[in-house]
């Protein structure tokens, strides 16, 4: 297996089709999706019936109690075979040559950790003809200094040089602190300036919609999980605030 996709997923029953679509029309075939739901109360399971009967690829799990994306991610990690592991929420979509163009980039490179730019879309999938492009380079600090500019729904990285992860348990920002973990690894995460996805924003129920309640989960992450002193702490949530006000650092282009 050559790439395990990683999908977590809680009440994306309305969206979550057009995420699976996305990964079936990958010009690149040789991949895995594992599904993990965070005991959903909408209709997933249901909608996820057909896709199950009828693509071999695609596999299923249900957790017993909604414990959070950073549990479902996880479980999903646990269970991926592939070389590459490559991450999808269920309400995000990729373009058909994700895949293929990302390894194909990753392999020229000679680099096991990569990400790419990506577009805006709002909740109803209407283009946003915004895009933002990732740093191309971003290390341990500049992750943080520039508060995670790696898109979730981007990111790659070779499981057979880097080793297996587990996401840390906090339920907002698990995503940035997962590549934080990886950048303990290698030393970089390569950007590749080129759109290959699409993030849907403004859904309702998302767990990243609350920007201000995310300082805590910041102070969290970097206090608590990285082991950051209070005042560093305290120095990076700042950053966070000021990117978050500004777009410093953040390179947004027309589409």
């Amino acid at each position: 297996m050559l790439v395990s996709v990683i999908m977590p997923t809680y009440n994306c029953g309305r969206y979550i089709e057009e995420s699976i679509r996305s990964v079936q029309a990958q010009t690149m075939t040789d991949w895995e999706l594992q599904i993990v739901d965070d005991a959903s109360t909408d209709n997933t399971r249901e909608v996820l019936a057909p896709y199950l009967e009828a693509d071999p690829r695609i596999h299923y799990e249900c957790l017993s109690a909604n414990q959070g994306p950073a549990a479902a991610r996880t479980e999903a990690l646990k269970r991926a075979s592939g070389r590459y592991v490559a991450f999808l929420d269920s309400d995000d979509i990729w373009y058909p040559d994700k895949l293929e163009k990302q390894i194909a980039f990753m392999e020229a490179k000679g680099v096991p950790f990569s990400c790419t730019a990506y577009r805006l879309m709002s909740a109803d999938g209407e283009d946003r003809h915004t895009a933002l492009f990732p740093p191309e380079k971003v290390d341990y600090k500049r992750c943080i200094r520039l508060s995670n500019p790696i898109g979730n729904l981007t990111v790659m990285y070779d499981q057979e040089a880097l080793g297996r992860f587990e996401v840390p348990p906090i339920r907002k920002r698990n995503d940035f602190a997962l590549w934080l973990q990886v950048l303990k690894k290698t030393p970089y995460c390569a950007g590749m300036p080129e759109v290959l996805a699409a993030y849907r924003q403004g859904r309702e129920g998302s767990v990243s919609r609350n920007k201000l309640a995310q300082a805590r989960y910041h102070w969290q992450l970097y206090h608590e999980i990285e082991g950051h002193g209070a005042l560093r702490s305290a120095c990076e949530v700042l950053c966070w605030a000021v990117v978050k006000t500004t777009g410093v650092g953040v390179t947004r282009r027309r589409v």
